[in-house]
């Protein structure tokens, strides 16, 4: 049984897995980390792997808990992955979109996949049929928007994300909504027709935690899954067991 940590800048994802399955998820701030982690170890006593993946320093004491009670994983730029990594600068490729794609491969294999991850940044991600890794692009994602236009000018108001906008603003909160919830909706499918005239038969895979908000239509090659960041990270340890 495994035990997935995804530890982000503010907040850690827990998951625990039986080979491929999630009996478990949990999302709470770093401060919580050691009370949920012994909770979880308590529920689960047959946990005895893990991968850990974070974007920040990890506390060191916790990091020293999770050593010593499991065989521990921390997942880096030169752990061995299910794909070949074609991108030009490797060693800066963020955790998250190595975990991004290695679950497109275990959920995709043979087949060309986007991943658009819409969180702190929007991430695009293409994992080729051959699973080849080749890149992508980042953009900023919701909050970054709607803070970015009221910290870098003078007198626009730091507005809330909400799902539905007009495309017409009537008021500069309105017109702010517009500008930022239908501007990410055209680059998200702008973006996606590009790539489908690049490959052939292309999957689409929407994760993250603003990809509700922005309501993206699901079409019969556009899926939604919120643990496809998890997954790929039980899959890159699965991997690892058998090196």
């Amino acid at each position: 049984m495994n035990l997935v940590v995804d530890s982000g800048n503010t907040r850690i994802k827990i998951a625990v897995f039986q080979t491929n399955t999630i009996l478990e998820r949990q999302d709470f701030s770093k401060e919580n980390f050691l009370t949920e982690y012994e909770k979880i170890l308590k529920k689960y006593p047959e946990i005895d792997h893990s991968i850990l993946s974070s974007v920040t320093n990890f506390d060191l004491n916790h990091l020293e808990k999770l050593k010593n009670d499991l065989d521990l994983l921390v997942l880096d730029t030169e752990t061995p992955v299910p794909f070949k990594n074609d991108y030009d600068t490797p060693k800066s490729l963020g955790l998250d979109r190595i975990g991004l794609a290695a679950a497109a491969v275990n959920q995709y294999p043979e087949k060309n996949v986007l991943v658009i991850d819409a969180g702190t940044c929007i991430t695009y991600d293409i994992k080729t049929a051959q699973e080849v890794y080749l890149g992508g692009a980042i953009s900023p994602g919701l909050e970054m928007r709607f803070r970015s236009l009221h910290k870098f000018t003078a007198n626009l108001p730091l507005v809330s994300p909400k799902p539905d906008a007009q495309l017409i603003g009537k008021s500069t909160e309105t017109s702010i909504l517009s500008g930022i919830i239908n501007g990410i909706k055209m680059e998200l499918a702008g973006v996606i027709e590009s790539y489908r005239t690049e490959f052939e038969d292309l999957t689409v895979i929407i994760t993250g935690g603003d990809s509700q908000i922005l309501s993206i239509p699901l079409k019969n090659s556009i899926f939604a899954n919120s643990n496809f960041l998890l997954e790929g990270l039980n899959f890159i340890l699965e991997f690892n067991k058998t090196q």
